[in-house]
């Protein structure tokens, strides 16, 4: 990944499939003044996902791909990302598995958020089985996407501690807190110099 200097934003895109609270939190950070991100394009691959009720009050420009004629879409996917200049994909809550050759395209410039502290937990159903595993910790990871599910370079952990009242839902609220904290600072650690 490029550590970028000076003080132009990148353009980034946001990936969606629901209610894209990661990516309403994003579209915040990238206001700060300190924020080295311009949110640029959101892609959802649901038409029905809670995120684009927000996006219709801003000015993001976003597309809808149902990625049911996958490698068609993503040649359009790709064809946007370049003419918009989109230096990096946020992936938040998208649930769709996207192709190798998509993700060689942009080496490296993918990330995802994971609700477990990889590489525990990969995949669905985490809060699930956590709890069901009786673990003490849980957690959130920011990681670069690569060809295998959850598997690629780790940026950012954050440990969440489980208590003996919490459920699926709960696990779930206390993680999602965390995600929004750990996004951002994912992002600054990779687009800001040291």
């Amino acid at each position: 990944m490029v550590k970028l200097t000076g003080t132009k934003k990148i353009k980034i895109a946001i990936f969606i499939s629901g209610n894209g609270s990661n990516m309403k939190n994003l579209i915040r950070f990238s206001k700060k003044k300190n924020s080295p991100i311009k949110v640029d394009f959101v892609l959802s691959s649901n038409k029905k996902a809670g995120g684009l009720k927000y996006l219709k009050k801003t000015k993001i420009y976003f597309q809808i791909f149902d990625f049911r004629q996958k490698s068609k879409d993503e040649k359009k996917i790709l064809k946007i990302l370049k003419k918009r200049e989109i230096f990096l994909i946020c992936l938040g809550g998208f649930m769709k598995i996207l192709s190798g050759s998509f993700i060689d395209r942009f080496n490296g410039k993918i990330l995802n958020i994971h609700p477990s502290l990889l590489p525990k937990y990969k995949g669905l159903n985490t809060h699930e089985r956590v709890i069901l595993n009786k673990e003490k910790y849980s957690g959130c990871t920011v990681h670069i996407v690569n060809s295998k599910l959850d598997a690629g370079k780790i940026i950012l952990q954050k440990k969440v501690k489980i208590t003996k009242k919490d459920n699926v839902k709960s696990l779930s609220k206390k993680i999602l807190k965390q995600e929004h904290l750990l996004y951002p600072k994912a992002l600054k650690k990779l687009l800001t110099k040291p």
